[in-house]
């Protein structure tokens, strides 16, 4: 363990330190972050798979400072660095996916374009490859007996590292944050697009019993077709639902007990940035008014510790790059609460 004797939390962010300028190896961290640099399917904005880097960069601005007590981020926080193998995949197969996503959007057939069937496929299988990189890299850090979270990158990654998660702990929940419902079955053709994740891993993952998603305020038909039939395996609240509720009268007190009520005892949480006020993240990839201010979701979070519920790992995506730091600097603020109430729960 990394002697802290010597190391001053009210110091100047060290630059040679990792992430939070905390003096940790991942050896020594009980909580590892894994960067995941892929945008491939983003169907509007682009920037995410930069992310990672910006955040670290700001993170050494955070001030050291657990006000949730238990001083969390003793117990080693560290980030992995991104894989540029992967950046550059990504890069490669984004240039791809811009020529589609133009072909289609002009009423194009796939079918009758030789090229643009080749793209397709090779995003599908790019993906794919993704996923399976994405699950031995979490694997091999949860054998090890490492906390993870995973650090997009667009909201695709995590599938892997879900994945991952089931095989270790079994039957469990997600508490997902998102402006979105992600649960079309593909979108633009892609598989595994970000706007399919939650899609892929309820059907992909038989141990995910329960998915209760908050903030959501853009989808479509089909979505909502599936939330209706899913015999309450998916539980959505709407933003405008929780937004009229609070009008009448009730407390966020009252709407996260009832959201914490509806969670199994293990719960994952996937952060999805554009869950909050755009405000917070202006450069998010699909921007949609409304959503939350960061201390309801941090409270919210809390409250599922409080109530005896474990958490067991979590992804914050979609964090956008912009021409100032302001994305990044929101996206390390979360990713430090992340960090320290997962830590705080075990």
């Amino acid at each position: 363990m990394s002697d802290l004797s010597l190391f001053d939390p009210n110091a100047v962010g060290n630059p040679d330190n990792n992430i939070f300028g905390l003096p940790f190896t991942e050896e020594d961290a009980r909580l590892v972050i894994l960067p995941v640099a892929w945008e491939v399917t983003v169907s509007y904005g682009a920037s995410t798979s930069r992310a990672a880097e910006h955040v670290f960069k700001a993170s050494k601005q955070v001030e050291i400072m657990d006000t949730d007590g238990k001083h969390g981020w003793k117990q080693g926080f560290f980030m992995r660095d991104v894989d540029k193998r992967i950046l550059m995949k990504s890069d490669y197969l984004r240039k791809e996916a811009e020529l589609y996503i133009d072909y289609i959007s002009k009423g194009e057939a796939v079918e009758k374009n030789k090229f643009m069937c080749k793209s397709l496929k090779e995003i599908n299988e790019g993906s794919a490859m993704l996923n399976q990189w994405v699950y031995e890299q979490s694997k091999e850090l949860l054998d090890k007996g490492k906390l993870v979270g995973l650090l997009g990158g667009d909201h695709s990654t995590p599938l892997g590292y879900i994945k991952a998660l089931s095989e270790k702990h079994g039957n469990f929940g997600i508490l997902q944050v998102d402006a979105h419902c992600d649960l079309r079955k593909s979108y633009e053709y892609f598989k595994y697009s970000h706007a399919s994740i939650m899609y892929n891993a309820l059907s992909e993952i038989p141990s995910l019993e329960k998915l209760v998603q908050v903030g959501v305020r853009d989808y479509c038909e089909e979505e909502w077709d599936y939330i209706c039939n899913s015999n309450y395996r998916v539980i959505t609240y709407f933003d405008k639902e929780i937004r009229e509720r609070m009008y009448e009268g009730e407390t966020w007190k009252h709407l996260t007990d009832e959201i914490v009520d509806h969670l199994p005892q293990k719960v994952y949480i996937s952060f999805d940035i554009d869950g909050l006020d755009r405000k917070l993240c202006p450069n998010t990839g699909t921007p949609v008014p409304g959503g939350f201010e960061i201390e309801e979701i941090t409270y919210l979070i809390k409250k599922i510790g409080q109530s005896g519920r474990e958490l067991i790992g979590f992804d914050l995506v979609e964090i956008g790059v912009g021409q100032t730091d302001w994305d990044s600097n929101v996206g390390a603020r979360a990713l430090w609460h992340l960090c320290n109430l997962l830590v705080n729960n075990q």
